[in-house]
């Protein structure tokens, strides 16, 4: 009550007192938030909660507010997030989805799945094992790779980071020592990449250093004297945290985790490792699919590819068998390059073929670029042909396709068509981009992680390729069968192994045997579903749900369906879970 009404009260008649009792109500009523608005809030809070407890996830957006910080993984910090997001559950509890409007419930539905299947995972102890052959500690490094250094503090906040690099592995190794006293550890088979990688961090001279990088063309607008203070904390940074840090974590690595990783590969041999699979499966998928209906999928889908195959094999005038068709593909010189800069100038070039084909398909495209980048070379030897880094969330930084250049001679010519298609347009970077322009949706929206919707579309992305005229020749046609039989293969060989105790050279000899992919490729492969289980099943049942929605709207519409349309429909929430694109697709096609 305010000083002004207390003074009122002793004067005051009944009369009076209500009428003070309506203009004391009057602007509690007009501030009362709408359940809408209490949504809205709470979807504020918690992005800005995310990005504060993932500061390098902050970094890669652009949003330098937290550039000094590394996350914390201590096992105290990770056990108090997961308590964070069950008290998140319990406050979506007390919201009435009836009171909601179309939008609203879309987004409380979409955030509330993401809480739901974080909570979910916690009782697996997958956080106890924080890297794998292909990402982790010691690839850090790429976080600087995304950043902009303009400003003297963009340089002091990357220092911080050198700084307390030694604060970060030491979270990590206690981490992983509790990884391997709750026996969550990865394999031996992908392990023991991990030395190699760690080796070209422990650097004799500073300036060498990944993490340097940011200091050897230090920003114009910065003072010489700055820049040489600068560059010389950073030598000094790297040469007396950073270098002693990665010394010691490869010390605990060679001499405690390396020896308690597992012998035998798959999910199955972790604790509670079938439920944790069945767990991933329906994670990465958003569907109720079990282990052994995706396997049956991918073999119904090997087989249906392999019979396109040989069309080409016939269409090329090959007379041997189609293995052996494979194996011509595979060595012959002609369809390979020897150097990297002709392979990247090769991968430049169908990118640009590509973008004045995408408004005969498209009604929107994205506002931000994209550029072609190699993958860097520390961890080219052991990563996949290519990957896309989404741009800042506010454009500044455009997305980056990245291709690898690592062994040329081991990257056919025939597959530059599809991958392109698949990482930058109109695959992951027509995607990515626009949901990150998204207008009047939550900030969560924009980045959304549905792995079977973005690597669906993706993958649909491919098949584009042959309404575009971009498969020129069958060879790159057998290029782009190539890539969506390695990804029905995933179904097949994910599920082997993590389910079905399938050995690593059981998985590799099938992939081999159904694919003219090179053997270092499919090794990377197969080592990768080992690592990273079930991640591999979301692309080919994503692609398939595109395609079955594409069918039933064609057949529905007839000679009024406008594939423009369509692909607006499907790309116009960012990423979502497949069932919630299967009635949103259902629900225009109504109003049609």
């Amino acid at each position: 009550m305010s000083r002004a009404v207390s003074l009122l009260m002793p004067s005051l008649n009944r009369t009076g007192w209500l009428l003070v009792a309506v203009w004391m109500l009057i602007p509690l009523a007009s501030h009362a938030q709408t359940p809408g608005e209490r949504l809205t809030k709470l979807f504020d809070d918690e992005w800005e909660y995310t990005l504060r407890e993932a500061p390098t996830f902050a970094s890669h957006l652009g949003d330098k507010r937290y550039g000094d910080r590394w996350p914390d993984v201590s096992l105290a910090a990770i056990v108090w997030r997961h308590e964070h997001q069950r008290e998140v559950l319990k406050t979506l509890d007390g919201f009435d989805e009836t009171k909601l409007d179309a939008v609203e419930r879309l987004n409380y539905r979409l955030f509330r799945r993401q809480v739901e299947v974080d909570v979910e995972e916690f009782q697996f102890n997958w956080h106890l094992v924080p890297l794998d052959h292909r990402n982790g500690i010691q690839d850090e490094s790429s976080v600087g790779d995304g950043l902009s250094f303009t400003t003297v503090k963009d340089y002091e906040d990357w220092l911080t980071r050198l700084r307390t690099f030694p604060a970060y592995v030491d979270q990590t190794i206690a981490l992983m020592r509790a990884g391997i006293g709750a026996t969550m550890v990865h394999p031996q088979i992908v392990m023991q990449r991990l030395p190699t990688q760690l080796r070209k961090q422990i650097v004799e001279d500073p300036t060498t250093s990944p993490y340097y990088k940011p200091f050897k063309v230090v920003s114009p607008e910065i003072a010489p004297a700055d820049r040489d203070r600068l560059q010389r904390e950073g030598q000094a940074a790297i040469r007396e945290q950073l270098v002693p840090a990665y010394r010691k974590f490869l010390g605990f690595f060679d001499r405690e985790y390396f020896p308690a990783c597992l012998a035998q590969t798959g999910a199955s041999r972790l604790p509670n490792g079938q439920a944790f699979y069945a767990f991933l499966a329906r994670k990465f998928t958003t569907t109720t699919l079990t282990p052994q209906q995706i396997h049956d999928i991918g073999l119904s889908e090997v087989k249906r590819i392999r019979a396109e195959m040989e069309k080409i094999r016939e269409q090329v005038g090959f007379t041997g068998t189609l293995p052996e068709f494979f194996e011509h593909l595979r060595t012959a010189p002609q369809y390979r390059y020897t150097d990297a800069n002709d392979l990247l100038t090769a991968y430049q070039a169908f990118s640009k073929r590509v973008d004045p084909q995408l408004p005969k398909f498209f009604r929107k495209l994205p506002r931000i670029p994209y550029g072609v980048e190699a993958i860097p070379e520390h961890m080219a030897p052991d990563t996949t042909t290519a990957y896309y880094r989404q741009p800042a969330a506010d454009g500044t930084r455009a997305g980056t396709y990245f291709v690898n250049l690592y062994k040329p001679e081991t990257r056919p010519k025939y597959e530059i068509a599809a991958l392109s298609l698949h990482e930058a347009v109109p695959g992951h970077h027509l995607q990515i981009a626009l949901a990150t322009e998204l207008e009047h949706v939550p900030e969560f929206r924009k980045h959304a992680g549905f792995t079977a919707y973005a690597e669906g579309w993706a993958l649909y992305a491919e098949s584009l390729g042959d309404e575009m005229g971009l498969y020129a020749d069958p060879y790159s046609k057998m290029g782009q069968l190539t890539y969506e039989m390695w990804r029905a293969v995933r179904l097949v060989v994910d599920t082997g192994i993590h389910s079905m105790e399938w050995p690593r050279d059981r998985a590799i000899l099938y992939f081999k045997d159904n694919a003219p992919k090179d053997e270092h490729d499919i090794t990377n492969e197969i080592d990768r579903y080992i690592a990273w289980p079930g991640q591999a099943l979301a692309y080919k049942i994503g692609e398939l749900k595109i395609q079955e929605l594409r069918t039933k709207a064609k057949h529905q519409l007839g000679n009024k369906f406008d594939v423009r349309e369509f692909h607006d429909i499907v790309l116009q929430n960012g990423a979502i879970p497949l069932d919630v694109l299967d009635r949103l697709v259902s629900e225009w096609l109504e109003g049609k």
